[in-house]
C-alpha cells in the first residue's frame, strides 16, 4: 500500500566552490601551479599579472559577495547590473600578491632527465645476437615483460599463451625457456630473472669463479631458505665449512644487486624536485615565516572583458546576440572572481595552519634538536587555529617547509604523546631515535630481541610494553633480531 507522507530533515552540503577550495588546499606547490595554469586556460576572463604587467586594473566586487554556485545557470541580461563589474576602486579587493617573499624568488623551472628508456637498452643490446626473425620476436615480446625492477613476473605458460593470441606465433616451452637464456645474458646482469634466487644466481654465475663464488651459488640453489632466515649454523653443519668460508660467501652474495632494473630505471626517470611550500628563518633569535610566492598569484580580471562590459553598457540599442554574450561574461567573471578568492583563502589557511606548527615547535625550530619535538596531533593544531582536523590534515599531508635544518614534510612534526618515568609528555619521534640508536649500536652476532630493547628503553626512562616496541621498530623498517643477525 503507497502512502504519502512529509519528512522534515536537516542536512548540510558543501557548495561546489567549498568542494573546489578543499582540493586546492591539499596540493602542494607544483599540483597548484598545474591547477592554475588550468583555470587560466579554461577561463578568459582571467589573467595572471606576472604574465601581463602592463594591464589596466579593473576591480571586481566583493569577495564576500555570493556567486552563483552552478556557474550555468541561465540569467536575463536585463536583470545583470553592468556597474557591479565596472567599479572603480583604488585598491582591487582580487589581487592576491603577497609582499613576504623576495622578486628574485626560486627558478620555476623543474629540470628533466632524458635518455633511452630501459626497455630501449635491452632491445639495442639483443640486437648483437644471431637470431631468426621470430625469435627476433619472442625475445623482443620477453623484453616487454620485464618489469622496472628487471624481473619478469609470469608464467612461461602465460607467456605462450599472449604470443599465441596477440602475436600469433607458435613455439614450446622449451624453446621459450632457451629465449629467455638468452635475455638474461643481457646488462644489467640479472635481468630477465622469475625470481630472486635466479636474479641473484645469474649474478653470481656472470663473476670471476672462485671458491667463496662458488660456495654462494650452491647455498642459493640449495640452500636458499637457510639463508635467507639466517641459519648460519645449519649452513656451516651442511657445507662442512667455518665461519669464516660462510661469511665470505654471503659477502659475495651482499654485493650482489637484488633489483637490477631499479638502477637504470631511476637514473632515466625524470628528475623530481622538491619545492618548498614554506620557510622558516631564524633572525635575531626569533623565527620567521614566509609562504612561496609561487603560491601568491596575481591575478586580474582581464581588460578585454571590461571593454566588452562597457561597450553594452554605452550601447543604446542591445541586441539578442548582445544579451547572450553578456550572460556568458556573467559567468566566467563570477568563476574568475571565486577562483581569485580561493587563492586567498588558501594563502590564508596554508599560513594560519603553518605558523600554528612553528609556534607549536617553536624550541625545535629555533635548535633543530629532534628531541625537543612536542607530541602534536591534527586536533591540537585544529583547536588552535579554531579549524576542522580534516582542514590541518590537508595543509599537513603533501606540504614542505623549508628549515635551517634541511627541507622537511610538515606531517613528520606531529607524532602522538607517551609519558616517560617522570610522567612527562614526550613524542614517539624522541622514542624511536633512540630505539634506533640503541639497535644500531647493538652487538650484531647476538641482536636484541624486542624485550630486551623493551628493558633498555625502561632503564632509559621510556617505560613501554614489548608489542609497542615491535610497533615503532616495523614503523622504522628494521627486521626482527634474527634478520638482523651477522657473522
Amino acid at each position: 500500500m503507497l502512502r504519502q507522507s512529509l519528512h522534515q530533515k536537516l542536512q548540510q552540503k558543501l557548495s561546489p566552490q567549498q568542494i573546489q577550495l578543499m582540493k586546492m588546499i591539499q596540493l602542494p606547490t607544483q599540483e597548484f601551479e598545474q591547477r592554475l595554469k588550468q583555470e587560466l586556460e579554461e577561463n578568459p576572463a582571467l589573467e595572471n599579472a606576472d604574465e601581463n604587467e602592463d594591464f589596466d586594473e579593473f576591480s571586481s566586487t566583493s569577495t564576500e559577495d555570493e556567486y552563483d554556485d552552478s556557474g550555468t545557470e541561465s540569467i536575463d541580461a536585463q536583470d545583470i547590473n553592468i556597474d557591479e563589474y565596472l567599479s572603480d576602486d583604488e585598491i582591487p579587493n582580487y589581487k592576491t600578491q603577497s609582499n613576504n617573499y623576495a622578486e628574485d624568488d626560486e627558478d620555476k623551472h623543474v629540470p628533466y632527465a632524458s635518455g633511452t628508456s630501459f626497455t630501449q637498452h635491452l632491445k639495442s643490446q639483443i640486437n648483437t645476437f644471431t637470431l631468426t626473425e621470430e625469435e627476433e620476436l619472442i625475445t623482443d615480446f620477453l623484453i616487454g615483460s620485464i618489469d622496472d625492477s628487471g624481473y619478469i613476473r609470469r608464467d612461461l605458460a602465460d607467456v605462450l599463451d599472449d604470443l599465441a593470441f596477440t602475436q600469433n606465433i607458435y613455439t614450446t616451452e622449451k624453446e621459450l625457456e632457451r629465449l629467455l637464456k638468452v635475455v638474461q645474458q643481457l646488462e644489467p646482469s640479472g635481468v630477465g630473472a622469475r625470481d630472486l634466487k635466479e636474479c641473484l644466481i645469474i649474478q653470481l654465475k656472470n663473476k670471476k669463479e672462485k671458491e667463496s663464488r662458488n660456495l654462494a651459488i650452491a647455498i642459493l640453489e640449495n640452500s636458499f631458505d637457510h639463508f635467507v632466515k639466517k641459519h648460519y649454523t645449519k649452513l656451516t653443519q651442511k657445507y662442512n665449512i667455518t665461519e669464516v668460508k660462510l661469511k665470505e660467501a654471503i659477502q659475495q652474495i651482499e654485493k650482489l644487486n637484488p633489483k637490477p632494473g631499479g638502477s637504470f630505471v631511476g637514473s632515466n626517470k625524470f628528475a623530481e624536485q622538491i619545492v618548498p611550500d614554506f620557510s622558516i628563518k631564524i633572525i635575531e633569535g626569533e623565527l620567521e615565516l614566509t609562504l612561496n610566492s609561487r603560491n601568491a598569484p596575481e591575478l586580474h580580471i582581464s581588460k578585454e572583458y571590461n571593454n566588452l562590459l562597457s561597450g553594452y553598457k554605452e550601447s543604446n540599442t542591445k541586441s539578442k546576440s548582445q544579451q547572450d554574450a553578456v550572460q556568458f561574461i556573467k559567468q566566467k567573471l563570477d568563476a574568475a572572481k571565486w577562483f581569485i578568492d580561493a587563492i586567498k583563502q588558501r594563502q590564508q589557511t596554508l599560513l594560519l595552519n603553518m605558523n600554528a606548527i612553528m609556534r607549536h615547535q617553536k624550541e625545535y625550530f629555533l635548535s633543530g634538536d629532534e628531541r625537543k619535538l612536542k607530541p602534536m596531533i591534527l586536533k591540537d593544531i585544529a583547536d588552535a587555529i579554531s579549524m576542522d582536523v580534516s582542514t590541518v590534515s590537508r595543509v599537513a599531508n603533501s606540504k614542505y617547509v623549508s628549515t635551517p635544518y634541511g627541507t622537511k614534510l610538515i606531517k613528520e612534526f606531529f607524532s602522538e604523546s607517551m609519558k616517560n618515568d617522570q610522567g612527562e609528555d614526550v613524542s614517539t619521534i624522541e622514542i624511536k631515535n633512540i630505539l634506533s640508536t640503541v639497535i644500531n649500536e647493538e652487538s650484531k652476532r647476538k641482536p636484541l630481541t624486542d624485550d630486551k630493547l623493551a628493558t633498555i628503553l625502561l632503564d632509559k626512562g621510556y617505560p613501554i610494553a614489548r608489542r609497542t616496541v615491535a610497533k615503532y621498530r616495523e614503523q622504522l623498517d628494521i627486521p626482527v633480531a634474527r634478520l638482523r643477525k651477522e657473522i
